[in-house]
């Protein structure tokens, strides 16, 4: 049985319990934060939770501002779970620093098979042991080092905060390296989702992420690099 911990984050307790009932009889401890304040509060009181379920129209501290908050120091997957549908809504989501999106009313069973995907995520390649780092390093500049095992990038010997999936994005670009890498077989294989139209928006803001975390000027790419009307391209 998982004794994964979830953190999950609205005020409206029908939804709490709701979630807390589902996720608890598939083996996850959960915890529950009516607010953002108080969603802050605990992961920064660590330990931090393994996944974070996470509304953003609340009272007082929005979800978007929890997420950025929570992202100063805090890699921990964030499942965004809201009312809220538009595509702007997805985009303001993916830029706070969010994982994943789920639109209520929700399917169980999808919201269960995402739980389940970004904690393996999390959990699994976080738990190589150290000896095997050098193996699997790569440079992506004279600054940029990706250490594929510990799913770790540093630059300048600085670790940098990458979310899961941010680090996935890299990881694909990195294992098709001096290929353009076109939208629908890197959002079909990194979200695991059939590839529509309206996902480009998703992508772009998950990339501008990476530039600015990776590169001195994201108008100026040196590692991940526009072809445009095609795709990406790292060398």
């Amino acid at each position: 049985m998982s004794h994964n911990r979830i953190l999950v984050v609205d005020d409206d307790p029908d939804i709490r319990k709701v979630l807390s009932v589902l996720l608890g009889s598939e083996g996850f401890a959960v915890e529950e934060a009516e607010n953002g304040r108080k969603a802050v509060e605990r992961v920064l009181a660590g330990p931090s939770p393994d996944l974070m379920i996470l509304d953003i129209m609340m009272p007082g501290m929005d979800g978007l501002e929890v997420c950025s908050r929570v992202r100063d120091t805090s890699s921990v997957p964030i499942l965004f779970l809201t009312a809220k549908s538009q595509d702007q809504d997805k985009v303001a989501a993916y830029t706070s620093g969010g994982d994943d999106f789920l639109v209520k009313p929700f399917s169980q069973t999808e919201l269960l098979m995402k739980v389940k995907s970004l904690i393996r995520r999390h959990t699994e390649y976080n738990t190589y042991p150290a000896r095997y780092a050098d193996e699997n390093t790569q440079v992506l500049a004279e600054d940029v080092v990706v250490d594929i095992r510990t799913r770790s990038v540093r630059r300048n010997g600085t670790r940098i905060n990458l979310t899961d999936k941010e680090f996935d994005i890299l990881r694909y670009f990195m294992e098709h390296r001096g290929e353009v890498v076109q939208n629908k077989d890197l959002y079909e294989s990194v979200w695991g989702e059939k590839y529509l139209p309206s996902a480009g928006n998703t992508i772009m803001v998950h990339v501008l992420n990476l530039r600015k975390k990776l590169e001195d000027d994201v108008r100026k790419s040196k590692i991940i690099k526009t072809v445009w009307g095609k795709g990406y391209r790292i060398e």
